[in-house]
Parts: C-alpha cells; sequence; structure tokens
C-alpha cells in the first residue's frame, strides 16, 4: 500500500478534520471509504451465493459458514486492479470471487443479479449502517449534552428575544430546550428512515426476468437473499431501488445539518460582547487573535456554521440523483459518490457542537442584567393585558404610549403608571393579584417573574426526549 503524507490531501476532510476527529472518521471510514464499498459489495455477493446454496441445494451450512472466510479474504487492491482489464467494477468483483470460491459455486457467482441489485443493495447497508453505528450515538451524545444544559438552567432568568430585539422574560434552559426538542425529533425521523433502506434482487429492469429462470418464486428468492444482509426489498424497483428511500434519509440528516448550525449561529449572537450571556470553554494557551491578545472569538460556533454552508447546498445533488430515466442510467454514478463526504462533513459539525455544548459556561450575572437593563420594558406586554382584563378599551394603545413617554422621559413603566396613570395602575394592581397572587411591586421589580411555563415546558421537553433517546438505543 502507498504511504502518501495527508497533508497532500485535496479534501479537508482527509487532513484537517480527520486529524481533530480520527476516532470519529476510523467509524466513518469502516463504513463510507472506498474499502467498506467494496466489502459490502462483496457481503452482498456472499448473500447472492448464499440463497443459491440454500434454494439449489448445493450443499449445508457448512459451505454456507465457509463463504464468510471467502467474504473476509478479497481487498478493494485486486478488485481495482481486475477493474483495469474488464473497466467494469461488479464484474471486476465476479472474477475475484470466482477464483477464491470452491469449483461447484463458480458457475453461480452473481447468477440472476445485475449490477444494480448488488450496487443499491450494498449502499442500503452502508447507509443505514453509518446511520445506526456512528451518526445515531453521535446525535444522541449532542442531545444529551443540551438535555443537561437545559435542565441545568431551566430556571436561569433570560430576556427572550424576537429580531434581535428583547421581548418578553424567558428562562436560558427554555432557550436550550428549542433544541432539545428539534434535535430530537430528527433523530427520531433518522432512526426511522435509517431502518428502512431497502434493497433488491430483481435484475435489469426489475421484473425478476432473470431470476425467473431459476426459480419458480423469484420474489421469494428475493426475501431469502435480503433476509442475510437484514434488508427488505423495495416496493417497485426499476434496476434500481427507488431513489426516495435513500433521499428522505439524507434530507433528513440535512435537516438535522439546519438544526445544528442555527444552534451555533444562536450560541454565536449570545457571545457577542454587548450580550454576553454563555461563553464557549477557552484554555489557557488558547489564542483569539493574532493582534488582539484580549480576543476570545466564538470561533467554534463559527465553524459549525460555516461546515453547514459547505455541505448544505449539496442537497440539490441529492434531488437531482432522484432522476434516472428510463430504467436506469449512469447520471448519478459520480455525484453520487460524495454523499460520503456529505455525511463526513455533518459528523465533523456534530462532534464540534457536542463540544461546544458541553464546555459551555453561562455568565448568571449577565443574563440577569440583560434582562432588567431596560427597566420593566419587557413588562409592557402583561401591563396591556391586566389592564384590558380589567375591562379597559384598548389597553395595548395606552401602554404603547406609556412605553414612549418612558423612552423620553427615561422612566419606567411602573413610576409612569403611578404618577400618570393612577387609576390604570389601581386596575393593574388589583388584576395581578387576582390572577398570579403577585404584589404589583415585587413584580415590577423582577421581570424574570413573568416567565410563563418556560421552567415546567423545558423539564417536560428533557424528560420526553430522555426517554426517546432510551428507546432508540434500545433499537440500535
Amino acid at each position: 500500500m502507498e504511504n502518501r503524507s495527508i497533508y497532500r490531501n485535496i479534501s479537508p476532510l482527509d487532513h484537517r478534520y480527520y486529524t481533530s476527529n480520527k476516532d470519529l472518521f476510523e467509524a466513518l471510514s469502516d463504513r463510507l471509504s472506498e474499502e467498506a464499498t467494496v466489502a459490502y459489495c462483496v457481503k452482498a455477493e456472499m448473500a447472492l451465493l448464499k440463497t443459491h446454496i440454500k434454494l439449489q441445494n448445493l450443499g449445508g451450512q457448512d459451505l454456507i459458514d465457509s463463504l464468510d472466510s471467502v467474504e473476509q479474504s478479497i481487498t478493494p487492491e485486486e478488485v481495482y486492479k481486475e477493474e483495469e482489464k474488464t473497466q467494469h467494477n461488479i464484474r471486476a468483483l465476479v472474477n475475484v470471487i470466482n477464483k477464491k470460491v470452491p469449483e461447484t459455486l463458480k458457475p453461480w457467482v452473481h447468477m440472476g443479479a445485475t449490477s444494480v441489485d448488488m450496487l443499491d443493495t450494498a449502499n442500503a447497508m452502508k447507509m443505514r449502517d453509518v446511520t445506526r453505528d456512528v451518526i445515531l450515538p453521535l446525535l444522541m451524545g449532542l442531545e444529551e449534552e443540551l438535555i443537561k444544559m437545559a435542565e441545568n438552567e431551566a430556571e436561569t432568568p433570560q430576556v427572550g428575544r424576537t429580531h434581535g430585539q428583547h421581548a418578553v422574560p424567558v428562562t436560558l434552559g427554555y432557550t436550550f430546550a428549542e433544541y432539545v426538542s428539534r434535535l430530537g425529533q430528527s433523530i427520531g425521523e433518522l432512526e426511522k428512515l435509517s431502518n428502512d433502506q431497502r434493497g433488491k434482487l430483481a435484475g435489469a429492469v426489475g421484473g425478476y426476468n432473470a431470476t425467473s429462470m431459476i426459480t419458480s418464486d423469484p420474489l421469494e428468492m428475493e426475501r431469502i437473499y435480503l433476509d442475510f444482509l437484514g434488508l427488505k426489498p423495495s416496493e417497485y424497483s426499476t434496476q434500481m431501488v427507488e431513489p426516495e428511500y435513500l433521499l428522505r434519509l439524507l434530507l433528513e440528516y440535512n435537516t438535522a445539518f439546519g438544526i445544528i448550525a442555527n444552534l451555533a449561529d444562536d450560541l454565536r449572537h449570545l457571545q457577542r460582547s454587548e450580550i454576553d450571556e454563555v461563553r464557549e470553554f477557552f484554555s489557557a494557551t488558547q489564542v483569539g487573535s493574532s493582534t488582539m491578545p484580549q480576543k476570545r472569538n466564538p470561533w467554534n460556533c463559527e465553524h459549525v456554521k460555516s461546515l453547514w454552508k459547505a455541505f448544505a447546498p449539496r442537497v440539490m445533488s441529492f434531488y437531482m440523483d432522484q432522476i434516472s430515466e428510463h430504467q436506469r442510467d449512469l447520471s448519478n454514478s459520480a455525484s453520487a459518490r460524495f454523499q460520503a463526504d456529505f455525511i463526513a462533513g455533518f459528523a465533523a459539525a456534530t462532534a464540534r457542537m457536542k463540544k461546544i455544548v458541553a464546555g459551555m459556561s453561562v455568565n448568571k450575572e449577565q443574563l440577569r442584567k440583560n434582562l432588567t437593563v431596560q427597566g420593566d420594558f419587557v413588562l409592557a406586554e402583561p401591563t396591556y393585558i391586566l389592564l384590558a382584563m380589567s375591562g379597559i378599551n384598548d389597553a395595548h394603545e395606552i401602554v404603547r404610549k406609556i412605553t414612549l413617554s418612558c423612552e423620553k422621559n427615561g422612566k419606567t413603566i411602573k413610576e409612569v403608571l403611578e404618577t400618570e396613570q393612577p387609576e390604570s395602575w389601581t386596575r393593574i394592581k388589583d388584576q395581578l393579584k387576582k390572577v398570579t397572587g403577585l404584589e404589583a411591586e415585587d413584580f415590577y421589580t423582577d421581570p424574570s417573574l413573568y416567565r410563563g411555563k418556560t421552567a415546567e415546558k423545558t423539564r417536560s421537553l428533557c424528560e420526553q426526549y430522555t426517554e426517546l433517546m432510551k428507546k432508540i438505543k434500545g433499537a440500535l
């Protein structure tokens, strides 16, 4: 095998991201590399031979078991060397297998199959395995970190924001619970879709023409074949398995990628100097800027979003690979190979985000400061609701004008109400006491009391997705 410096690789996935994710990328390579692709194709061919042995009574279980050692002996190097002669990858693989199986089995190698029976079935195994063995455990690790953060900060006051503006109070845990829910749903979909990748043994145009010459029940033959591989047959195939099984899985990958990028963007903004509510871990030896020693840039969050920018547009090629003319063409032969890059980029971003959340610190003093930086302005909403519930018409407009007066005179809502609209203030106090049991003096001094059910909802979501993660772990 050729020894080559990884720094001569063209793709940054194969040097920069590999070196920072070695264990992860080795696990990906076991399922996505060209070596793995050849191995999955060999597995598919061996399953076909085992099916022939079973249906044609060519031998017993010992013969079936002996094929496992043949499977392990085939290397991508010898298949590629043979392909130099055949100019056809599956025929090259068939020739290599033919040299290694017992004489009685040689006529049966690839018998009844077309190349894409093997390729699509192998790809279904590959996508199933990489999702269930590598990606889902990685995503669930991130989900568990998000649940931990949400639970720990379920009661921590934070100002809610819309359009970059202060809205009404929430809790920091509730902010993280958004991503507990969104990512948790996506994990559930990925588990379901990965378990529904399909294979085929239906021949050149999907009509079972070839296998009809071998058995009176080619559909049963296909079922036996795919049972060896832990797959179900596609419902309808041309030369290809219907592309939607894989397309839906890849689209859910992209959905999860977008959720993680959205989280990265939110966390990046919460680290802005003027906000400063959370911070990425920053080691004692880390450098934030080559010229400004004080800088602590949120570069990890930016890095996650940047990976999303690089790989999310590739979803267009997933859609374009959905279309193949007549029974099949080869217009996806190059583009489909880059699905592995997409998954590797997604995995690198997920691993980085897990590290970010696990090492994130919370600035509770700044959270409290941001909540009250505009006095009691974040209580304009309950003020108008309480006033309206007391029987005042157009309460929203009344409070809107009060906020304008506050901005002009530098006063709080409470101060304007007390001095300029004492009757309204009395109504609000009485209604607040009636509905919540709170005193107006306490309520307008501590805006965090107006948080709705954010803490309770946070805990409920954490409990819900903790249970879902346990269920999925049991299914993997």
